[in-house]
């Protein structure tokens, strides 16, 4: 992947261009360093991705970002400096076409550094999969506890029958967190978790801001912002996008597990990977089929409910068309398809990695 660099401090284009070639299949195509240059180099040299910075003398990101996608449409992510305090001048970026935005990698050997880094290489390996260029997907140390197989649920009209019927079919203990998001408001979430809780035997909670997932454990998207999975494997919840109809939205959070969550393939060769399992239930509009398009990509094993057993089939009939499931099945047999998918494997296949035990991604 030819990838330029935009960025007028040259301890940040470098510590970028370490970064970014100790994946193989990375190149350098081109470093400018404020955005007037990069608009120019553009227009000679189109890259395959260019990493933004927003803050230059002359011509900033947001401007650059502008020009370039109206002249020479190409792939940006912002990598900018606190990117949480400069939020409004990242969604401007972005509603000029940048994709995504992620902090500078943090410099140093402990394990905030690595996530930071390895977050980046997350996003690019994302962005190289969705563009169908091919991408060698980086290594991810250890810097934290195996995360448990994992179970991601999007539902709207008719979702919460559904889900008492699919869950209802799970076993405790399962072996796996499983994770809900339900188009519904933030008022009635609360009593919809405890409502769930009773139509299985498996704990029913909403997901709080900064915990993490545990096996054996639901999560309901509990506020009216979106439920989102942060670097660090946590919940985390943002108000953006702000002009989604849906809300919370299936696809934001299925899309922040592709980036975020490590998955490997079955070693069976069998399709999906059995530890990564996304289902999308009943519901009107088109919420959460991309996103389950991009998990399917990213190796996860995807499920969508079939036409007949959808009060609404809105939702699985636009995964159906994307081709983004794996398996199209009647509501109550979703639930002993997971079960079986979850028996094959339990945890990501570790490997080594410079001597040290890793999680392996696609």
């Amino acid at each position: 992947m030819r990838i330029a660099l935009v960025n007028d401090l040259a301890m940040a284009v470098e510590s970028l261009r370490r970064i970014l070639l100790s994946v193989p299949g990375h190149e350098i195509a081109w470093v400018a360093r404020d955005g007037r240059e990069a608009v120019d180099r553009c227009g000679r040299d189109l890259p395959d991705l260019i990493l933004m910075d927003l803050f230059m003398p002359g011509m900033d990101g947001v401007e650059a970002t502008r020009r370039i996608m109206a002249a020479t449409p190409c792939p940006i992510l912002i990598v900018t400096a606190t990117v949480g305090n400069h939020a409004a001048k990242v969604f401007e970026a972005m509603g000029h076409g940048a994709l995504d935005a992620v902090n500078i990698p943090m410099m140093g050997a402990g394990a905030e550094a690595q996530r930071s880094r390895y977050t980046l290489l997350r996003k690019v390996h994302v962005i190289s999969r969705l563009r169908g260029l091919p991408s060698t997907s980086p290594a991810k140390r250890a810097y934290m506890d195996p995360p448990p197989p994992i179970v991601a649920i999007g539902a709207s009209t008719g979702g919460p029958k559904a889900l008492a019927d699919l869950l209802s079919t799970l076993p405790c203990p399962l072996g796996a967190a499983v994770v809900i998001v339900q188009h519904v408001d933030e008022k009635f979430s609360a009593g919809l978790a405890e409502w769930l809780d009773g139509q299985t035997p498996l704990p029913v909670q909403l997901a709080a801001e900064g915990g993490r997932p545990r096996a054996d454990v639901v999560y309901l998207a509990g506020t009216n912002d979106h439920l989102v999975m942060s670097s660090g494997l946590s919940f985390s919840y943002t108000p953006e996008p702000g002009r989604t109809p849906y809300r919370p939205s299936v696809d934001i959070f299925f899309r922040s597990l592709a980036i975020h969550w490590p998955v490997d393939p079955n070693p069976d060769g069998s399709s999906g990977c059995a530890a990564a399992i996304a289902v999308l239930l009943t519901g009107m509009g088109r919420d959460g089929a991309e996103g389950l398009a991009i998990l399917r990509k990213e190796g996860w094993r995807t499920i969508a409910q079939d036409r007949a057993t959808s009060v609404v089939y809105g939702m699985p009939k636009a995964a159906k068309e994307l081709n983004a499931a794996v398996e199209i099945l009647p509501i109550l047999e979703i639930g002993p398809a997971i079960v079986r998918a979850l028996r094959r494997t339990t945890l990501c296949k570790p490997y080594k990695f410079n001597g040290e035990p890793t999680a392996r991604l696609p």
